[in-house]
């Protein structure tokens, strides 16, 4: 994919180069509560940003200045259906910038690669998330009791959590 920008956003390929600002969110245990990782070392995060820079699901969002700000997460999975996540520093939240992104990434998905349907899973626990979607014009499909795990209790039982499916077609986006 070639950068995407908007009014604010470039939204472009990962760098090694980006494993400072990607210590300065991926450190916060507040900004990865929902997530299926624990806080990074700044040697952890240096080596994500050498990981993401070949990994093609994962689209680094940036101010105009370079800044990395947060990330979005674009997989291709069956019969046309990709799925999008996110993840941004918590200095940045409320300011819409993962709105616009991942409408940016949105609108390309649709109109360029010809994508299908597009869908999106949260914690029922993190208003924020499921707002955001809400406001990409995603509906919820579907809560999903027990349906993923991503750690094990000290016994090494998985601690299971529920999910929200939202989705959103191509024929409703672009109306």
């Amino acid at each position: 994919m070639k950068e995407l920008y908007t009014d604010r956003l470039i939204i472009r390929r990962f760098s090694e180069n980006d494993g400072e600002d990607l210590y300065e969110y991926f450190s916060n245990p507040k900004v990865l509560e929902f997530e299926p990782y624990k806080p990074l070392t700044k040697d952890e995060a240096y080596e994500e940003a050498k990981i993401r820079e070949s990994d093609e699901r994962f689209f680094a969002v940036c101010l105009k200045d370079g800044k990395l700000i947060g990330n979005l997460y674009f997989s291709e999975g069956d019969f046309g259906t990709w799925e999008i996540g996110y993840v941004f520093n918590d200095k940045y939240w409320g300011k819409g910038y993962a709105t616009e992104s991942a409408l940016e990434l949105m609108k390309y998905a649709f109109t360029t690669l010809g994508v299908r349907r597009i869908v999106a899973h949260c914690d029922p626990k993190n208003p924020n998330s499921w707002k955001l979607l809400e406001r990409l014009g995603m509906r919820r499909e579907a809560m999903q009791l027990e349906n993923v795990y991503f750690f094990k209790d000290e016994e090494g039982n998985p601690i299971w959590k529920d999910t929200y499916q939202y989705a959103i077609l191509k024929s409703e986006f672009i109306k």
